[in-house]
């Protein structure tokens, strides 16, 4: 297992400019979590959870402060520094799952290697899905399209997509908000056990209390303020 934080964020400080107003949506944030760490991120909406989550995930770059991920200073990424480093170092598991409805599970898998341009080791890639897939329980669901599958199995075809580029780090927005409640907490048994088996860390958002058991540390922001 790596000793490397999969996260480091050091004064981080996102403000956004509306309308000539200055609003803070992450205020100094500070937040280590390590190398397979479980993170819990709970707060009330608008309280700057998102803004947290796309700072971490490359998906925003912060006004102030320095963000590590996985041992990499993307603090001064451009966009497309951000993208690059986003498709081949994070995995995303988002609230509405958003798989490809006109690809199997299996190929809803593959296009994370084709848009990384990683499409010319294509032997390689059908065995890392194929293995992902029958590790999530899903080897005999594998050429169903997402139309065909419950809802379980949709967000476990979305988990076994954020780890096709091995990523150290994994963020989950809301995994369990479209699941019953037997099914969620199937799921984010799931999301346990896949992480702590890779030494992968995760930051799961959250509303859902019965989460938080399952995690190594909840962390709360509040008006963009992060208590730990």
């Amino acid at each position: 297992m790596s000793l490397t934080p999969a996260l480091e964020l050091k004064g981080v400080r996102k403000v956004y400019d509306v309308a000539g107003q200055e609003v803070v949506a992450l205020d100094h944030a500070d937040l280590v979590v390590g190398a397979d760490e479980i993170v819990v991120l709970v707060g009330p909406s608008g309280s700057g959870k998102t803004t947290l989550c796309s700072i971490a995930g490359a998906l925003l770059s912060a006004s102030e402060g320095t963000v590590i991920v996985d041992g990499n200073d993307i603090t001064s990424f451009n966009a497309k520094q951000l993208t690059t480093f986003r498709r081949n170092k994070v995995g995303f598991v988002f609230q509405t799952v958003n798989l490809v409805p006109f690809l199997t599970a299996r190929e809803n898998l593959l296009v994370v290697d084709e848009l990384a341009g990683r499409s010319g080791n294509r032997k390689a890639a059908l065995k890392r899905a194929d293995q992902l897939l029958g590790e999530l329980g899903l080897a005999d669901r594998r050429n169903n399209l997402p139309s065909q599958l419950s809802g379980g199995q949709r967000q476990r075809v979305a988990i076994g997509r954020s780890l096709m580029n091995n990523p150290g780090l994994v963020m989950f927005d809301e995994p369990t908000s479209a699941l019953d409640s037997k099914t969620g907490e199937h799921v984010v048994d799931l999301i346990h056990h896949e992480m702590k088996e890779r030494g992968t860390a995760a930051i799961i958002v959250t509303h859902d209390t019965r989460i938080t058991k399952f995690a190594d540390r909840t962390v709360r922001i509040d008006d963009g303020v992060v208590s730990t």
